[in-house]
């Protein structure tokens, strides 16, 4: 009773504001909200409409800077069309489970106690701030709430995949997205700018797309080794050229890096580990050929721009190393977070509360303090270890292949956000936890041979 109560007052809520909407707001806002509950009511019928809905705008939806800039690189809130899909579809979840109480509302996962903490964490230390004025407006808030969506898009996953088939279509359909934005982003190589993804602003975020094409080109290596079939073996390496091409365009350093630790863990856990092995050494033999004849000219000019020191600019320097400017003023920020953050060590300035800070662990330190960073990097380590146990549980190559891809993907965004805010920033992140939740619900999907029934969502757990 309860369930159906909430769910006609939702209803109403839903209705009175949209009807209010189209009397007072602008005609295009009235089309969107519109358009919103349209969604909410498609998705309540079928949920796995939402998820396709949501995998083709996570790098094809356009954005809304209140107040100018991106999310990435400024203090604005930036709402996107799949904002508000993400919206629609929880609420479209949330109301379905109120009439059907069969459904689970969220299956029990090794990650939901450090996912409850880690959003806890990111609100109280941000509520803390507003309270002692570090946190200036409801921005922080809102910030936290973007946070929130990426767990939604993990949720919706694990709580509507019911067999192999199903995460296998859904899994293309991410891929096929990843293929669209890569020729748009290799459409943009003539024009001599950084390659960036579509819908980002004039100024664009080469380093959010570079790191979105890692965690890609990662699942998609793991797949093409281990799997036995060579059709898409090579479908697997057409995938990677594809996404190679705008990649490396991206000119972003932080991304190239990344790609080192990638290539290293899929060589660690691969079943073809010799064979692998062999390929990078053999790599390593002959990237001074590579690297002089065959890198693109503004590769060369971006990577050896690292240590290019520029006169009337803040320089840091490694001993007898200097570093260009944007390195050092990275550097920098990095020593002047962990500085304030010994003024409040346990719960930091809250989100939004210090001002911008490029890389992930410093501002996660400054911002949420040590308990926010320890709760931060545990659920990365609970997430590595669902990833590991998949791999080794799994028995189908592709399957396992995945699992390894998304590792392997993992280990290589530790290291972007070195110099990024790579896990947070919402292009990178929403695809990340819809392959998080796939590896986490494979192991416990029926396989091909048998028949899925339907039924309610089936809680599992295993060791972390």
């Amino acid at each position: 009773l309860l369930r159906v109560i909430v769910f006609g007052v939702l209803l109403v809520v839903a209705t009175f504001l949209v009807s209010q909407g189209i009397t007072v707001a602008r005609f295009e806002y009235a089309i969107v909200a519109a358009c919103v509950l349209a969604v909410f009511m498609f998705v309540f019928l079928k949920t796995e409409a939402g998820l396709y809905l949501v995998l083709f705008s996570m790098l094809l939806s356009p954005e809304f800077a209140l107040g100018g800039g991106g999310l990435a690189e400024r203090r604005t809130i930036v709402v996107r069309l799949e904002d508000l899909l993400l919206i629609a579809i929880a609420l479209s979840w949330f109301a379905k489970t109120a009439v059907n109480k069969e459904i689970g509302l969220v299956v029990k996962t090794p990650l939901n106690p450090w996912i409850l903490f880690y959003v806890l964490s990111a609100f109280l230390s941000t509520a803390l701030g507003y309270l002692q004025d570090t946190v200036k407006s409801a921005v922080g808030f809102m910030y936290v709430l973007k946070y929130v969506e990426y767990f939604v898009v993990f949720y919706m996953t694990v709580n509507n995949v019911r067999d192999r088939a199903q995460a296998r279509r859904l899994i293309m359909a991410a891929f096929a997205t990843a293929a669209m934005v890569s020729i748009i982003g290799a459409a943009q190589i003539p024009s001599g700018q950084r390659v960036s993804a579509p819908f980002e602003g004039e100024a664009g975020e080469p380093n959010t797309f570079g790191g979105y094409l890692l965690l890609m080109m990662a699942i998609a290596g793991g797949i093409g080794l281990e799997t036995n079939r060579l059709k898409l073996r090579a479908w697997a390496a057409g995938v990677i050229g594809l996404m190679a091409v705008p990649f490396v365009f991206t000119l972003s350093r932080a991304s190239y890096l990344a790609l080192l630790p990638s290539i290293g863990m899929l060589a660690l856990l691969s079943s073809r580990r010799k064979l692998m092995v062999g390929a990078l050494v053999l790599a390593v033999l002959v990237s001074p050929i590579v690297l002089t004849t065959a890198v693109p000219e503004p590769v060369k000019k971006r990577i050896l721009y690292t240590f290019q020191p520029e006169r009337g600019q803040a320089t840091v320097r490694l001993g007898q190393v200097a570093f260009d400017p944007s390195t050092s003023e990275r550097l920098l920020s990095m020593q002047e977070a962990f500085a304030a953050w010994t003024k409040r060590p346990l719960f930091g300035y809250g989100v939004t509360g210090f001002r911008f800070i490029d890389a992930q662990y410093a501002r996660t330190l400054v911002e949420t303090g040590v308990v926010g960073l320890v709760v931060f990097l545990a659920l990365l380590w609970a997430v590595f270890r669902v990833g590991l146990t998949a791999a080794r549980r799994l028995e189908d190559p592709e399957d396992r292949g995945l699992a390894i891809g998304f590792v392997a993907a993992t280990i290589g965004l530790l290291v972007h956000s070195i110099g990024s805010n790579s896990f947070i920033i919402i292009r990178i992140m929403e695809p990340f936890w819809f392959f998080a939740g796939i590896v986490a619900i494979l192991p416990t999907l029926p396989k091909d041979a048998e028949a899925p029934l339907p039924g309610p969502v089936r809680a599992f757990r295993y060791s972390v």
